[in-house]
């Protein structure tokens, strides 16, 4: 009997996870303990992350090449956000000036990734 009423848990907490994960539209992925998709004012990124994953995962060219090419002009974009998020919000002289820093250099491959697709003849970003 308490074999039964284990299997029974166990199998009631694999259909409950797996109709979650449909539900979401992530079927098997779950997000790591502690995560959470919702900005908190110890991190307000989440809903940042989300536009970049979502970008990237957009992001689709003609081959192989052009598909990185975009994925990371949308990856860079994503840092950019968040380092102008926590430049508006930080206290710390030298985070800023990290943040500050990166995004020009994000801004700069951007504008490297782009180079490249228009001189390939591609739609740029």
């Amino acid at each position: 009997m308490r074999k039964a009423v284990l299997s029974a848990i166990a199998l009631a907490a694999i259909a409950g996870g797996t109709a979650v994960a449909q539900q979401s539209g992530h079927a098997g992925h779950h997000p790591a303990a502690g995560m959470t998709m919702q900005a908190t004012p110890a991190n307000p990124y989440p809903p940042a992350e989300m536009r970049m994953h979502e970008k990237m995962m957009a992001a689709v060219g003609a081959d192989a090449t052009e598909t990185w090419v975009r994925k990371m002009i949308e990856h860079h974009r994503g840092g950019i956000e968040m380092s102008q998020m926590v430049i508006r919000q930080t206290r710390d002289q030298k985070v800023r000036q990290m943040a500050t820093k990166t995004v020009a250099m994000q801004q700069k491959e951007v504008a490297e990734l782009n180079a490249w697709l228009r001189a390939h003849g591609k739609r740029a970003q």
